[in-house]
């Protein structure tokens, strides 16, 4: 190991917050990163990481050195570049999204990057849930909400928000909902991946409210929600950018948006800024350029 590979290596495992992780990022065993800090801690008298068998922290010197490791690697990344003399942009490149959102707006992404770079493998994964970067082996995802504080890199693309919606023959017949409390003469379709208690909560003059409900439909996906909600069957509240069209075209009434919470942030996601392959780093641009330019992004703010 070289004492570039040492670096790299030590930042990776402050990064990933365990060894194993830091072996699955730089695709070795994890007795192979064992005895690379073994090495390299002997090697420079000093101990870089305090280890338990549930958590590893940097030591004194630890931190010190991660400091001047991270801008040393930052250089030399970009020295390569300026000299011109880096390979094409290649590997397997790992990216996840929601499931709706990945059909609709992550996978043109993906089709432009390919075009743009032959080399590089691309493993789309779609799955509604937050899927742990690390364990996972993902190189980006694309997350909506608020994120747990955590050492992962998020850059902001737009937000969206939580709408009321139904159809026009519905309200036709049931009549238009003005207060949430009118909820509960309703028939409601709720969208959850498991069953749980149902309810919705709003926020109306600054304060949150929240509704216990009784569903006429629930289904663990959103898609069939919004088709039973076009078809008159009910009151659903999917995210905004999931019925743009409808709203657009008139198939669904957005409902009550004084009583909206606030919007949640759409973020792109990646395991560390640091240390990062080409292929990742030009994704997570390729991401954040295109979807920032999507119109469903800026429109999740509360109508007063």
């Amino acid at each position: 190991m070289d004492r570039l590979d040492e670096l790299a290596l030590f930042v990776a495992i402050l990064d990933a917050g365990s060894l194993a992780g830091a072996a699955k990022r730089l695709g070795r065993s994890a007795a192979a990163v064992t005895r690379g800090l073994t090495a390299l801690e002997e090697r420079l008298g000093v101990r870089l990481i305090e280890r338990t068998t549930r958590s590893l922290a940097p030591t004194e010197a630890g931190r010190r050195l991660a400091e001047q490791a991270r801008r040393l690697l930052a250089d030399y990344d970009e020295a390569l570049l300026a000299a011109g003399t880096e390979r094409p942009l290649h590997g397997r490149l790992r990216v996840t999204a929601p499931v709706m959102f990945g059909r609709k707006h992550v996978t043109p992404l993906v089709i432009g990057f390919m075009r743009l770079y032959r080399d590089v493998r691309v493993e789309l994964v779609l799955s509604d849930g937050n899927l742990d970067l690390i364990e996972q082996e993902l190189d980006v995802a694309i997350r909506i909400g608020n994120l747990p504080d955590s050492g992962m890199v998020a850059r902001r693309v737009g937000q969206v928000g939580r709408y009321l919606v139904a159809s026009p023959a519905y309200l036709a017949e049931r009549g238009v909902p003005e207060t949430l409390e009118d909820l509960a003469g309703h028939d409601v379709i709720v969208s959850v991946p498991r069953p749980v208690p149902a309810e919705w909560r709003f926020t109306l003059d600054g304060r949150e409210r929240v509704v216990r409900l009784s569903p006429r439909l629930a289904v663990s996906h959103i898609e069939p929600a919004l088709l039973a909600a076009r078809e008159g069957q009910g009151i659903a509240r999917p995210l905004s950018y999931q019925v743009a069209e409808d709203l657009a075209a008139g198939t669904l009434v957005r409902l009550m948006p004084e009583s909206e919470p606030p919007p949640l942030p759409v973020q792109v996601v990646v395991p560390t800024a640091r240390f990062m392959p080409g292929r990742v780093r030009a994704f997570l641009d390729h991401a954040v350029e295109g979807l920032s330019a999507l119109a469903v992004l800026h429109c999740g703010g509360r109508t007063k």
